[in-house]
């Protein structure tokens, strides 16, 4: 008889250590479509909207903490510059049509709610970015018109890149879920002659996010 409790007894604490440990995902890989709108600091070009797209890999340490490294790409757009004669940099003035990419490259901790049918997250992420559009801008502004700008070296084209946001996730299965959207504020710091500040832009993803492995606490 008293083994017969011992065993009812262990059973009961085996139960309570099941319900009380959650298990979650030991990972996450997301692909997404990626829009952004880039915002130029510099008074005489206009934003543009920017297409493109990558992904999201997170490696959680609990149940609602993880951290996460995000890796975006958006392909060649056309700005157009107008510099009127007399501004900073630009003493003779300077017009033309410019290709441009932008890449950036982010990681930070992602806070997540893991609830059957809707999983909010937020996330703060930090790292670089990268844009061929003031090089390009040089080379096609500066270069074919002597003293159209006053300075004779290549701007840089990587930067500072801070981006705060989150979205929210829709179970579809056990392993995949679908990203309806995913909304930021994406900060760029390109520091060249063609600027006078940071970039405060807009950035929007979707798409599919993939669980890998269990863990548990």
């Amino acid at each position: 008889m008293r083994i017969v409790k011992v065993l009812v007894l262990g059973a009961m604490l085996l139960i309570g250590i099941a319900a009380w440990t959650q298990e979650y995902p030991l990972a996450e890989a997301g692909f997404d479509y990626s829009y952004a709108r880039y915002a130029p600091s510099g008074p005489y070009t206009q934003g543009h909207s920017l297409n493109g797209g990558g992904g999201t890999f997170v490696y959680n340490i609990s149940e609602y903490l993880g951290i996460k490294a995000d890796f975006q790409g958006y392909g060649s757009n056309l700005t157009h510059f107008v510099i009127p004669a007399g501004v900073t940099n630009f003493p003779g003035g300077a017009t033309g049509n410019v290709q441009g990419n932008l890449f950036t490259y982010l990681f930070g901790p992602q806070l997540k709610i893991r609830v059957p049918k809707v999983q909010p997250f937020a996330h703060a992420l930090f790292g670089g970015a990268h844009s061929n559009v003031y090089g390009n801008a040089f080379k096609t502004i500066c270069q074919p018109v002597v003293g159209a700008c006053s300075f004779s070296k290549t701007p840089g084209g990587d930067a500072f890149a801070f981006a705060f946001g989150g979205g929210v996730d829709i179970p579809v299965g056990k392993h995949i879920s679908v990203r309806p959207a995913e909304i930021d504020y994406l900060l760029t710091d390109f520091n060249n002659p063609f600027n006078n500040g940071v970039q405060h832009n807009f950035r929007y993803t979707g798409g599919l996010n993939f669980n890998l492995g269990t863990g548990s606490h």
